[in-house]
């Protein structure tokens, strides 16, 4: 599994071997080793998966989550392929405002890490494309907000050949300037005490199985 360092500061992709044959294919999107050498720590305690289907040219996002109480997002594509966005919406960090750009697809199977505060965004290229998630925490509709993914200070890359279909949440979405100025926005500090606890429950859970295995 080959890894890199994403623009956004704690961000990294991950892109695996994949194994083809007569039958088709096999592939490990995660793997705790390449993980943890990037990160530091094994994948975060896993409280939710997540799967979004979606039409060419659905985009949605910028998607992130309060915080308190955060949340890590590691993601991949199953079916089909979209431009990811990965976009730094932690006030205080080093990259804040910044984002980096990637296609995720189910030829490469290329994943992303997403530390605590960072946000999410995606362009499907075609119909039918399935992205997986892996996420820290629980869906809370109180706790979920979004960056409008059209903010011109952003100028994020979406593709301009495509239709562009937007929730109404999406369409209506504050820029980055107006999310910071109503206090909305991750801390960046309490992004990386949240992190640290993370990986800290992660490390003591891989503990845990290594001492009933050899107890």
């Amino acid at each position: 599994m080959r890894t890199s360092e994403l623009g956004v500061r704690g961000a990294y992709a991950f892109t695996p071997t994949v194994f083809p044959d007569e039958r088709g294919l096999f592939v490990a999107p995660y793997q705790r080793p390449a993980y943890t050498h990037a990160v530091g720590g094994p994948l975060f305690p896993v409280a939710q998966t997540g799967h979004s289907r979606s039409r060419r040219g659905v985009v949605r996002g910028v998607h992130y989550t309060r915080t308190p109480p955060g949340m890590a997002t590691y993601v991949h594509c199953a079916r089909g392929s979209a431009l990811d966005l990965v976009v730094d919406l932690r006030v205080g960090s080093p990259t804040f405002g910044r984002w980096d750009c990637l296609v995720l697809d189910a030829e490469t199977f290329r994943a992303v890490h997403l530390p605590v505060g960072v946000g999410h965004a995606f362009q499907a290229l075609e119909d039918d494309t399935v992205m997986e998630y892996l996420l820290s925490g629980g869906y809370a509709a109180d706790d979920e907000k979004v960056v409008s993914v059209t903010d011109p200070a952003l100028a994020l890359p979406l593709r301009d050949d495509l239709p562009r279909l937007l929730s109404p949440r999406d369409q209506t979405a504050p820029t980055l300037a107006a999310a910071r100025r109503a206090g909305l926005l991750p801390d960046y500090d309490t992004c990386l005490r949240l992190d640290a606890r993370l990986r800290e429950a992660a490390l003591a859970g891989v503990g845990a199985r290594e001492g009933e295995r050899h107890g």
